[in-house]
């Protein structure tokens, strides 16, 4: 069975948890783990994620605040320009200690229930069953994919490209084609064909 410190997300917060009114700050690189984003706009499997923030302890579990941030990959969905840029999110996120029951805070589902006074929209992860390691891989990955953006723009004012002929209106603003209305050209025929006869 792996140990919770082998994995290369594992934080040891050992020294602040259990003891409210302690702080750990971390600042650190993580492999980008598995599932952020696709093919279109992503952020790619072991791509390094640099996380600056700090473990704030209170009563009933560990607060994380921080900001994450790692590169992303992707093109402007108006212009197709490649986007090359780090995407930073901040984030709070609560790793709740074992319940007083002595069971941990899952569910029957595995799944991590809400704290008592816990707002219910707020982020939770698990801590190792001794309390002693935060894994940061869940929240790395929730993070990120939540955040990145459905169409990415290389800039909000981007003008795309002409639909005639594909132009960068970027780099042409006044660019433009004459465009003829041909619905009408055959009454225009006929209408010169009528007055040719006159």
């Amino acid at each position: 069975m792996p140990r919770p410190e082998d994995s290369p997300w594992a934080v040891s917060v050992a020294q602040v948890a259990s003891r409210a009114g302690q702080s750990k700050s971390v600042d650190a690189v993580f492999p980008a783990p598995s599932g952020i984003g696709d093919d279109i706009v992503g952020i790619k499997e072991g791509t390094d994620v640099h996380v600056v923030g700090s473990f704030d302890s209170i009563v009933d579990g560990l607060v994380f605040t921080g900001r994450i941030s790692a590169p992303v990959s992707t093109e402007c969905t108006r212009c197709l320009k490649p986007i090359n840029r780090d995407w930073t999110v901040d984030v709070t996120a609560f790793f709740p200690y074992d319940a007083p029951n002595g069971n941990d805070a899952r569910n029957g589902k595995g799944e991590v229930d809400i704290i008592a006074g816990e707002d219910e929209s707020e982020d939770v992860y698990p801590l190792s069953g001794d309390g002693a390691f935060a894994d940061l891989e869940a929240l790395i990955r929730d993070t990120l994919a939540e955040s990145l953006p459905l169409q990415p723009l290389c800039r909000e004012d981007c003008r795309g490209l002409c639909p005639q002929c594909g132009a960068d209106l970027n780099e042409d603003p006044d660019h433009h084609h004459e465009v003829v209305d041909d619905r009408f050209a055959a009454l225009a025929a006929l209408k010169a064909q009528l007055e040719a006869k006159e």
